[in-house]
């Protein structure tokens, strides 16, 4: 037995570790091309939104009719099934036994279509009730009824999401990601089509939007996923046993995300709550500003989750926790060196990158609306590390079966933080909400890499092993920060003078102080986080460093 803990002879590991680091890089890539187009057809289609119904109470509406269906994604753990069924599918494909993982797939993909279709029925047949209580602010009857027009024409689409999902996670799990990670292309595609269509026919109002995410989740989530598993021989059965030892692990696993309260989801549904209540357009410049963060988060933070989850799993099943720690720690480092430099961008050029996806050449979001705005993404972006680190750190807990740690820590941070987000809004409006964000994901965070350290050291030490002395994820977290800290403060100062010599929205002026001011803000985050001494900034800089001199030879 190797010195930590496994089967596996000295010699073998630098060959496997080249190998795994080739497939998750190969996957990262893939996920990380996909999320980038994603994140700005995503940015493209809240342009089209901004541009057709700006900062008013229609796109208010339109946001808070996803409240009710995301809430149902969440009961389905739809957003987890890649998490939860990849380590049963990948059991039966490490031990040759292809017949019953597609059984395991059958039994639970069938649970799902009758639970699902039971559930969107419900939902869309007591519309108006949920939809007073999802978004109690909106009081006005015409109101109401366009929110609950617009909920059930959304709805059904989760039904298609969360199969696609699962078909999805089987593509993954065998290391196949090229359909998964291209359906969500498909689907921000067909909104933005939607979109189009309805700012063509202006009676169609936000509906235009709502039809499109029904067509894109059909096209996109479920059908290209669908394609994929069925060029994978795919079996599925027509069979349904609630006896079924899979689909009991399924639920086992899923349970706890099914009915926790999770502030990583819950957020989203607190702001959108609290946000009706504030003046109208303030719901959609969260969203919008919610939606600017979300592009870094998705490129660096979910590529490195989505890539690496199936090789940590597999370093569990083998039970090489050591590894599977160390290949964890050094994504969240890599990953936080990156996505603390998008901060500063984003909180330095803020207004530059509102106006011009937003406002420039439109006439309903204004540059009052952008600077506000501006404001709300500032304050978010104070929770951006936090926001990209969870969905890595979560799946160091999923990968070995843990998912009620997640959960209850979740749901204990979301019911400490409630009555924030309530003294936040009355007494700050959409900035106090925004603030009541990042510092809840921040402590959720930092408790959850606490705790997962502690996790992998008992697991390692039930093997024999021990955790290495090498940093663990989190660290350095605090020299990044105040190297952001730095940044910003600089690149402020630097704003205050760039826009006495170019002021004005012009499209060039907009365009040359945007790009000077993150050129800036990431020069000296660079410098202070070197002289800091973040050793993974080194790392990148010697990879850019090789790869330059390499493409000279």
């Amino acid at each position: 037995m190797s010195p930590n803990g496994s089967n596996k002879e000295p010699g073998q590991e630098p060959s496997r570790r080249s190998s795994q680091a080739r497939t998750i890089g190969i996957a990262s890539a893939i996920w990380g091309v996909s999320i980038f187009l994603s994140r700005i057809l995503g940015l493209v289609r809240e342009q089209i939104i901004g541009r057709t119904l700006g900062a008013s109470r229609q796109a208010d509406l339109y946001f808070a009719s996803f409240t009710l269906p995301d809430f149902l994604n969440y009961l389905l753990a739809a957003g987890a099934l890649s998490i939860v069924f990849i380590p049963i599918f990948v059991k039966y494909l490490e031990a040759g036994d292809t017949r019953r993982g597609w059984e395991a797939f059958s039994v639970i993909a069938n649970f799902i279509v009758v639970v699902g279709s039971l559930a969107i029925a419900l939902m869309m047949i007591f519309a108006r009730p949920l939809a007073t209580l999802v978004a109690p602010g909106f009081t006005d009857a015409a109101e109401v009824d366009e929110l609950v027009r617009l909920m059930r024409i959304i709805l059904p689409a989760q039904f298609f999401h969360i199969l696609g999902g699962l078909l999805s996670a089987a593509l993954m799990a065998q290391d196949r990601h090229a359909l998964p990670a291209l359906a969500p292309l498909i689907y921000s595609a067909c909104i933005i089509l939607g979109g189009l269509v309805g700012a063509y026919y202006p009676e169609l109002g936000a509906e235009g939007f709502a039809w499109g995410v029904l067509a894109g989740s059909i096209i996109g989530p479920f059908a290209l996923p669908l394609f994929g598993c069925l060029r994978t021989h795919m079996r599925w059965h027509a069979a349904l046993s609630l006896r079924s030892v899979d689909l009991h692990r399924y639920l086992l696993l899923s349970l706890p995300i099914m009915i926790g309260f999770s502030i990583v989801v819950v957020d989203e549904w607190i702001i959108k709550n609290q946000a009706s209540f504030l003046a109208a357009g303030a719901l959609a410049q969260l969203q919008y500003g919610r939606t600017l963060m979300k592009v870094p988060i998705g490129i660096f933070g979910m590529a490195l989750g989505v890539a690496s989850y199936p090789t940590i799993s597999r370093l569990v099943a083998a039970g090489e926790v050591v590894e599977a720690y160390g290949v964890l720690s050094r994504a969240i480092r890599l990953m936080l060196v990156a996505i603390l430099a998008a901060g500063v961008c984003l909180t330095v050029a803020g207004y530059e990158a509102v106006y011009l996806i937003w406002g420039m050449f439109g006439s309903r979001f204004t540059a009052a609306d952008a600077l506000e705005t501006s404001r709300i993404l500032a304050l978010l972006t104070i929770g951006i590390g936090g926001w990209a680190a969870q969905s890595v750190i979560s799946r160091g807990f999923y990968a070995l079966g843990s998912t009620w740690l997640p959960t209850l820590v979740g749901t204990a941070v979301t019911f400490a933080m409630i009555p924030f987000y309530v003294v936040l809004r009355e007494r700050f409006g959409a900035e106090g909400l925004a603030v009541a964000s990042s510092t809840a994901i921040l402590a959720y965070v930092f408790l959850l890499g606490w705790l997962q350290r502690r996790r992998f050291e008992k697991e390692a030490a039930a093997r024999g092993a021990v955790l290495s002395a090498a940093p663990g994820m989190l660290s350095g977290v605090w020299r990044l920060s105040l190297a952001a800290v730095i940044a910003i403060g600089v690149g402020l100062a630097l704003r205050m003078g760039l826009v006495a010599i170019l002021p004005g929205n012009g499209v060039i002026a907009i365009l040359v102080r945007g790009a000077v001011l993150c050129l800036a803000g990431i020069g000296v985050y660079a410098v202070a986080a070197w002289a800091l001494g973040i050793t993974e900034l080194r790392e990148v800089a010697q990879k850019v460093g090789r790869a330059l001199r390499g493409r000279r030879g």
